[in-house]
């Protein structure tokens, strides 16, 4: 599997098939048994860890959006953006105006002082989108982001990752089980009793 930068990927199938385990298996959360993950040119796994420190890249080159947004409650939206700002070595400053930017890019700088529970389900996942945006990652892993959502907010979800891969030239993998949701994807990939294929193409023989 190859992700180019700027590549909107969405990876189907049905419940229980390991799509969550592959992302977690891409970002080394999770890390795989065998085989080898290259990112951003840099080798993380190998057969085996390569001995690069894997939490620091992935502070750095890895934006993670989850089904549940996941915000920390006490805090703003504003505040939870210049969270992983902080957590990555911006000074305070930078990292204002740069979860002020972020926040007006994905149309919610009005709300940026109001709490998680002061906002919509899609508010939320706008501000959850800042958040794995905040350190330029040149990868996004987008596990089930609309599934929180209703179809017209989760329409708006996917758009917006759409434009961060052209825009910011980002490679982007999204989860989903919807086919709805994958309008205007460059690649779709089908994952289904341990077997990976992309849309197509033949699936490989399980091993």
């Amino acid at each position: 599997m190859s992700v180019e930068a700027g590549e909107l990927v969405a990876l189907l199938g049905p419940s229980g098939s390991g799509k969550s385990t592959l992302l977690l298996a891409i970002s080394l959360i999770q890390p795989p048994t065998t085989g080898r993950i290259a990112i951003d040119g840099q080798v993380l796994h190998d057969e085996g860890p390569t001995g690069v420190d894997i939490r620091a890249f992935r502070r750095r080159k890895v934006g993670f959006i989850f089904q549940q947004h996941n915000l920390i409650p006490f805090l703003t939206a504003r505040e939870n953006v210049l969270l992983m700002l902080e957590l990555n070595g911006a000074g305070r400053r930078e990292a204002s105006r740069k979860a002020r930017e972020l926040l007006d890019y994905l149309e919610i700088g009005h709300r940026a002082d109001d709490l998680p529970a002061r906002l919509s389900g899609g508010e939320q996942q706008r501000v959850a989108i800042a958040r794995a945006l905040a350190n330029d990652p040149v990868l996004v892993l987008a596990d089930e982001p609309t599934a929180a959502l209703d179809t017209g907010r989760g329409m708006k979800a996917m758009a917006m990752l759409r434009r961060i891969a052209r825009e910011r030239r980002s490679a982007v993998i999204t989860v989903t089980h919807d086919h709805r949701m994958i309008e205007g994807f460059d690649t779709v990939y089908h994952l289904d009793d341990g077997r990976l294929g992309r849309e197509g193409a033949p699936a490989p023989a399980a091993h």
